[in-house]
């Protein structure tokens, strides 16, 4: 038996997944609330609460959760891993090596919420098995053929050199959806894709040709689309008030857990502002798809026209309303999208054959983790890499 685990490690969460050789998942579980009194564990048949101390005792239990339903370590061939830094110079999946690591460290300052979490589960795993193969894929490596003109910022060589720049971000789940639509296009990717993942974190990516030319997200996952508790776009001397009043430590977290949705209507989830009603929650709501389609129209300037439109992310692909509205606002770029099918929850909601596409894709992330690792593995294997 051929199995990749795939490791999708938060400062206190881990999401697993077990692929075959034919990129069929297996099995998928989770631990949450690593180091709280409500860790849960659901792996296999192990499921219920339990003491997780650290990233450590919480893979311990995905292994022995795997084991339990008839997959044991010793059938897996390779662990991949969700990055999301890699800065300028991790730009492609990769075997996770020593000098890797040193250079996903060097990516903390960019990534201070989430790079310590994906270095705290690759070596937490070493240690538990530490013949087992580990790559990385970085959620930044897609946006970073974007034209220099898009990437930088307008500041003094010495301000780029502390690494502020745009990466982008969502990457891996972009990469799935081009891979995704090519197999629903039956000829090849649209020239001109405007892709949306919307979730929890939102944001939106300019697709020209196949390859990322422009995205919402920039230095960090904090800017570009109004999000579930992230401000999204807001002037510089904004923040810089926000810290002189609060401090910079309390400027990050209004910014990045107190505001979007959740500072708007009261609830970071948009099922709940749904239900809500209020004119807060429905403001919300109107602010998320406003600046949804003022962002997108920025991202069709960038490829000069647009052919296609794709959603994926839990409100892309499971929020109706969300998307007519945000499709209503794109008719100026030639949209049209069938409102019925759109409510059922069709995957075609538009067909290519007349105007611009519109598509729903299935968010994928963790297949094409494993997809890329397994590309990387046979490439080394064959003295390719």
């Amino acid at each position: 038996m051929s199995l990749v685990l795939v490791v999708n490690a938060g400062s206190s969460s881990l999401k697993v997944a077990v692929f075959d050789a034919g990129l069929r998942e297996v099995l998928a579980g989770r631990v949450t609330e690593i180091g709280g009194p409500a860790a849960r564990v659901e792996v296999g048949p192990l499921v219920g609460p339990r003491p997780v101390a650290d990233h450590a005792t919480a893979l311990a239990l995905v292994f022995e959760g795997m084991e339990e339903a008839g997959i044991p370590v010793a059938a897996l061939t390779a662990a991949a891993h969700r990055v999301v830094h890699g800065g300028a110079a991790l730009v492609a999946p990769a075997r996770v090596t020593e000098g890797l690591l040193t250079q996903v460290e060097a990516c903390v300052p960019l990534a201070p919420l989430h790079n310590p979490a994906n270095l705290t589960a690759i070596r937490a795993l070493a240690r538990l098995a530490p013949d087992l193969p580990q790559y990385a894929s970085f959620d930044t490596a897609f946006h970073a053929g974007m034209p220099e003109v898009a990437a930088r910022y307008a500041l003094p060589a010495e301000a780029e050199a502390l690494g502020l720049r745009r990466y982008g971000f969502h990457g891996i789940s972009y990469a799935s959806l081009v891979r995704k639509v090519q197999e629903m296009a039956g000829n090849g990717v649209p020239k001109r894709l405007l892709a949306f993942h919307l979730g929890n974190g939102a944001s939106a990516c300019a697709i020209l040709g196949g390859r990322s030319v422009a995205s919402t997200m920039g230095y960090s996952p904090l800017d570009g689309l109004t999000m579930g508790t992230r401000a999204g776009g807001i002037d510089g001397n904004a923040v810089l008030r926000l810290a002189e009043v609060h401090g910079i430590a309390g400027a990050g977290r209004i910014l990045n857990r107190e505001s979007g949705l959740l500072g708007l209507g009261g609830a970071s989830d948009m099922r709940a502002l749904h239900r809500a009603g209020t004119a807060e929650a429905r403001f919300a709501l109107a602010h998320f798809c406003y600046w949804a389609v003022r962002h997108a129209g920025s991202l069709i300037a960038a490829m000069g026209g647009l052919d296609a439109v794709a959603f994926t992310g839990g409100i892309g692909e499971n929020d109706a309303e969300v998307r007519a509205e945000i499709l209503r606002g794109l008719r100026f770029a030639g949209v049209e999208f069938d409102e019925s099918a759109n409510a059922q929850g069709a995957t075609v909601l538009h067909s290519e054959g007349a105007g611009v596409a519109v598509w729903i894709v299935a968010a994928e992330e963790e297949r094409q983790i494993a997809m890329e690792a397994m590309q990387v593995q046979a490439a080394e294997q064959t003295g390719e890499a």
